[in-house]
């Protein structure tokens, strides 16, 4: 028992709406890392643990750089780089030499034991010869101030000499110090001084040039830069690979250059691609969760993935060395604007292209142009009227030569920078401009194949159901013309003011075609065909009730015919018929059961639709424009105000009523669509002027103010003939006047 408890909550975890889409999610992305994963299959075939297993010929000549080489040679010559010295504060080294004269001047004038004396200086002076320590201290006691100043000047003119040549690091070592000293002494000087200035002026140095690790590492940056790369050719039907010789880097990037996918197929491989892929899917649905919800369905869903998948697989099918340019792309595109929006074609297109560049390593180049065609392809396509679908070809043509266009610019650029074949570039721009083309063909042959798989209505699938020579328009035609004639009123309407909203104005207009097509199944209930076929209203035999259950089932008849297989109408067209009176009362009958019953034994919900009530714009529009059409027919010869008021009144209703609160309309879309209602009733209603009997007389009074270019030769010879004709009629008595 508990197993079978256990089986059945499985069984519901698994059909639940929630795991049925992370089991498509996961199914999507398993099943497209596996069609970009099959191209590894190519090199597994020719390579086994880096060895290969056939010689591979070069079909083509490949210039291969040895990147393993060039990067030793860089390295090399940056090490070879001097550092970069930068000049420190010399002021500071002045100051010492300034600071250590002005303590031996102090210490000279001090009134201490001259023993006192010479320990304060030996303090100021690191000298480790004894012989030379006294005699400096020596000389710089008992000389007098005279030379004293002279052998400090003297240094101190030295050391700016050896300031301005600079002094690093590596120089300040005792002997190196002593060189640069005597390099740089000032002429005139003894050798008692000498020996002064220099035991002075070791004191003080010390360097004044710093590494200047920024500009060491341009200038080795620089270095490397200049190293040209290590070039490796291999000629047309040169080999790249022996067999059982190793696969070096070298020899796989002449095997990529060549067309080799060259990635390996392990594990760690398969997680790489599963991860790309992934991450693309999971921003697609990120940005349709957030920007188009509408497009969530699992419909719209499954031909986004069924299409990707196409197209991953036509790039693995390409023979190796082939142009990417030839996949496809544009139709893709095509066909994600038609199913879905430009906006989401887009962002489905950009993500495919890039998991497509990883995935099968193609060039950067061919990411950046499919990318900007993707653009202007979107715009492109969003402007199309589908109204024949050779459009479509035409803007077919329109991306190729954009495409064309683009790819040569990205050659033209390349081309400043390295070598390209003409041909090559030849080549790549014919495949772009007939990817366009064909792509737009290929488009336009899958089209209706894919409507009936996914079971989603495309305009163009709209437009060909709008085509009055469909079987179920005709049978509508002639067995119920006067609901045919009012559906083609009523579509005009809706169309109008679908397009004044920005709703879908092709949809609106095919849904009206077919919104009542329930009365076909009692067509002679209706009073608009009772006119037609000359009959009694048949619901003069029966009681309000039986006849609010005829008129209020030609929805739910209509839903029937739409799913019958004769027919079998889109889903988006059965909306319309089913929501056109969502829940709305069947006022005439209910009135008359009030006035037959008592208003204490009828109760409104009796005499309702069964619904539901319109959710979207369009049908929501259709229900408005079904009852205005209706009501200002009634009219007789209605005026601009009346028909304005009508149209006023039947909104108002219906607002109160709540038949529009499940609609996305708002208040003023409402408006739009009454002004929109108005101006073209206003024009079905026009009066026809009243003829004069004698009109060659009044031609001929208006002729004096009439313009000559308005009457033309034709007209002049009517008028002519009425007025011979004049003569007779007026003989004729009253009574024969009358009877004519």
């Amino acid at each position: 028992m508990a197993k079978f408890e256990f089986v059945s909550k499985l069984r519901d975890f698994i059909t639940s709406a929630q795991s049925v889409k992370v089991i498509s999610f996961i199914g999507f992305t398993v099943l497209m890392t596996a069609v970009i994963a099959s191209q590894n299959f190519f090199f597994q075939n020719i390579i086994e643990n880096g060895i290969s297993k056939r010689d591979i010929i070069a079909q083509k000549t490949l210039t291969v750089e040895d990147v393993k080489r060039t990067e030793q040679h860089r390295k090399e010559v940056a090490q070879k780089v001097e550092p970069v010295m930068a000049p420190a504060e010399d002021e500071f080294i002045k100051t010492n030499l300034q600071t250590l004269q002005t303590s031996i001047m102090q210490i000279r004038k001090k009134d201490v034991p001259d023993s006192v004396k010479i320990e304060e200086i030996g303090i100021l002076f690191d000298l480790s010869d004894n012989s030379k320590r006294n005699f400096i201290i020596n000389f710089l006691l008992k000389a007098d101030d005279n030379s004293l100043h002279e052998v400090f000047d003297k240094a101190n003119l030295t050391l700016s000499n050896i300031l301005r040549q600079g002094i690093t690091e590596k120089d300040y070592e005792k002997d190196n110090i002593d060189s640069i000293i005597l390099n740089n002494l000032v002429s005139n000087v003894s050798k008692r001084q000498v020996s002064v200035i220099k035991a002075v002026l070791e004191q003080v140095i010390v360097p004044n040039l710093v590494v200047d690790e920024f500009a060491t590492e341009i200038a080795r940056k620089n270095a490397q830069n200049s190293v040209r790369p290590y070039e490796v050719v291999f000629q047309k039907g040169d080999k790249i690979l022996f067999e059982g010789e190793p696969v070096t880097r070298l020899k796989r990037d002449a095997l990529r250059q060549a067309g080799y996918n060259v990635y390996e197929l392990n594990w760690p491989g398969l997680a790489a691609i599963y991860v790309i892929v992934f991450i693309g899917t999971f921003l697609f649905l990120y940005y349709m969760k957030f920007f188009e919800k509408d497009y969530l369905e699992p419909r719209y869903m499954a031909v986004s993935a069924f299409l990707s998948i196409l197209v991953a697989f036509i790039g693995v099918v390409l023979p190796i060395g082939f142009s990417p340019y030839v996949i496809p792309i544009p139709a893709f595109l095509i066909l994600m604007v038609i199913f879905t929006k430009p906006r989401i074609a887009f962002v489905a297109s950009v993500i495919l292209l890039s998991v497509m560049t990883i995935g099968y390593q193609y060039n950067i180049q061919f990411l950046v142009a499919f990318l900007l065609l993707s653009i202007l392809s979107s715009v492109s396509m969003s402007q199309i009227r589908y109204a024949e679908r050779v459009n479509v070809i035409k803007n077919g043509l329109n991306i190729g030569i954009a495409g064309l266009i683009i790819v040569f610019s990205i050659y033209v650029l390349e081309k400043c920078l390295i070598e390209v074949e003409n041909v090559l570039i030849f080549k790549n721009c014919l495949f772009i401009l007939l990817n366009g083309i064909f792509s737009a063909i290929i488009a336009s042959g899958l089209l209706p194949l894919l409507e009936s798989m996914f079971k989603i209505i495309t305009p163009y699938g709209l437009a060909e159901l709008g085509d009055h020579n469909q079987k179920l328009l005709k049978r509508l035609q002639m067995d119920a013309p006067g609901t045919y004639h009012h559906s083609l009123m009523v579509s005009n309407l809706c169309e109008a003011a679908a397009e004044a909203i920005g709703a879908d104005p092709i949809l609106a207009r095919v849904g009206a075609l077919y919104h009542d097509i329930g009365k076909l199944k009692r067509p002679l209930f209706f009073v608009e065909n009772q006119s037609y076929f000359l009959i009694e209203n048949p619901h003069n035999k029966f009681t309000p009730r039986i006849s609010k259950m005829i008129i209020t089932a030609h929805p739910k008849d209509g839903l029937e015919i739409a799913k019958s297989k004769e027919y079998h109408l889109p889903q988006v067209i059965q909306n319309f018929i089913i929501q056109h009176h969502g829940e709305g009362l069947a006022s005439y009958f209910y009135n008359q059961a009030v006035k037959e019953e008592g208003a204490e034994n009828v109760k409104e919900e009796q005499f309702r639709y069964a619904g539901p009530k319109p959710n979207t714009k369009e049908t929501a529009i259709l229900m408005i424009a079904d009852a205005v059409e209706s009501a200002v027919r009634s009219l007789k010869n209605p005026t601009p105000e009346e028909i304005e008021a009508m149209i006023n009144k039947i909104i108002v209703e219906r607002l109160n009523d709540g038949q529009l609160s499940d609609s996305p309309l708002t208040l003023k879309d409402i408006k739009t669509i009454a002004s929109t209602f108005s101006r073209i009733l206003r024009g079905m209603q026009h009066n026809r002027i009243k003829y004069q009997e004698n009109l060659a007389e009044e031609l001929q009074k208006q002729k004096i103010n009439m313009p000559a270019k308005l009457l033309d030769e034709d007209l002049e010879n009517k008028i002519k003939q009425l007025e011979g004709e004049k003569e007779p009629q007026d003989s004729k008595n009253p009574k024969e006047e009358k009877n004519d």
